[in-house]
């Protein structure tokens, strides 16, 4: 079994990032054996070559990916443990895309929701690279020979997109070069909404900061914020199906829940007859206790240049060594010699 999981590189992680993915990555480090000498059964990577489907300055790049590398680590990523890497320093990424893109068909890609979203109505200003990145998503999962890929709701179009190109690859050069991924459903998975919307997810491009969680905010931020989360006048009850139709509140009660491993129904039915004005200082407490040795874990982590680097370098090169036969073996398929 191996796992590989991506995370584009674009500023502060926030609590649905942790809760919704990050957290699971952890766990599932923790569950894995080490399974080769040259790293361990799970391969999480940051997406810069992903990111350049966006324009954004060479120096905010490289600055992004290296805080994104401490959060993770903060986080409890081990990289000697896991195989933590971005993939420009694994060139094979690139290469897998181009050699891909000749078995991926114009219509797959058409049908990705994704690109519709991101595109918007200005389609024909959005770039190649955010039309044909699934491709490159295709490659980074297959490149490894992943048995397992972690995907919520929004990646599982992508994953099923990997697993066409694999079967027509294979199937059109007479090869069982490529492994078909399946998905990896956590025992435990979190969809982390907005704190004042309910409704929508939590996100970085919220133009309100009080709208998120910032895994870097102190004590002080995060028990104001929960403090002036959007909720509601009524009383929790005692079992969490009675929350339907309270967005707000079902999301502040999922939060407590998936922080502190009860369920939604064990959680409502310590806080019954209760309102907000109880709750939030519990949960602004857990979130704090939570919070506070990640956030001082980056702090100590995210200046130093030298060692952040030098972590994704060691990265880098087991994942290089990894890729290059699954890579050899597609010039081959393909005819291509070197």
């Amino acid at each position: 079994m191996r796992v590989l999981s991506g995370i584009q590189p674009t500023g502060n992680l926030h609590l649905g990032n942790y809760l919704g993915a990050i957290r699971n990555w952890v766990k599932m480090q923790d569950e894995m054996d080490v399974a080769t000498d040259s790293g361990s059964a799970c391969f999480f990577f940051l997406a810069d070559l992903h990111s350049i489907t966006v324009h954004e300055e060479r120096d905010t790049r490289i600055r992004n990916v290296r805080e994104m590398a401490a959060a993770l680590i903060a986080c409890g990523i081990d990289p000697d443990r896991s195989v933590l890497f971005n993939q420009a320093r694994v060139p094979a990424h690139a290469e897998l895309a181009w050699l891909l893109n000749g078995t991926a068909r114009i219509g797959w890609l058409n049908r990705m929701t994704q690109f519709k979203d991101k595109a918007g109505k200005n389609r024909e200003g959005a770039s190649v690279g955010l039309f044909v990145y699934p491709v490159l998503q295709a490659a980074d999962v297959l490149l490894y020979q992943a048995t397992h890929v972690p995907v919520g709701e929004d990646q599982k179009q992508h994953l099923e997109l990997t697993r066409d190109i694999a079967v027509k690859f294979n199937t059109d050069f007479g090869v069982e070069l490529f492994t078909l991924p399946e998905p990896y459903i956590p025992k435990e998975s979190a969809r982390i909404m907005g704190l004042r919307d309910g409704s929508a997810k939590m996100s970085k491009s919220d133009p309100s900061d009080m709208s998120r969680i910032n895994l870097t905010d102190d004590d002080d931020t995060i028990t104001q914020k929960v403090r002036k989360a959007k909720s509601d006048q009524e009383m929790l009850p005692e079992q969490a199906a009675d929350l339907a139709g309270r967005p707000e509140a079902l999301n502040l009660v999922g939060i407590y829940a998936t922080l502190t491993e009860q369920t939604p129904d064990a959680v409502c039915g310590q806080f019954a007859g209760q309102g907000f004005g109880a709750f939030k200082p519990a949960l602004a407490e857990v979130l704090v206790e939570t919070l506070r040795p990640i956030r001082e874990r980056f702090i100590a982590l995210k200046d130093d240049d030298a060692a952040l680097d030098a972590l994704l370098v060691k990265g880098a090169q087991k994942a290089r060594a990894v890729a290059q036969p699954t890579l050899d073996g597609a010039y081959a398929a393909l005819g291509l010699l070197r």
